[in-house]
């Protein structure tokens, strides 16, 4: 077999590739500003209530976890 049809399912990796036109990636990677001056206070709320509730159920568990680790070390 020849060493050309070896390689013939990788010729496309062979090829130099063409990089995108900065037009075409500036409309795909565009970054707003964000208004500051009008905060959305609904994701507000959600953010600082997830953050709370996660907090609170992190202490809830590692208070549970102590227990158990005190129970079965015989410490209580």
């Amino acid at each position: 077999m020849a060493p050309s049809t070896l390689l013939l399912p990788f010729s496309r990796l062979l090829t130099p590739t063409r990089l995108p036109s900065i037009s075409s990636a500036w409309s795909k990677f565009c970054v707003w500003e964000p208004l500051h001056n009008k905060p959305d206070w609904l994701k507000v709320g959600l953010t600082l209530g997830t953050t709370i509730f996660l907090w609170a159920y992190l202490i809830k568990q590692h208070n549970e976890d102590v227990l158990e680790y005190k129970r079965r070390n015989g410490l209580e």
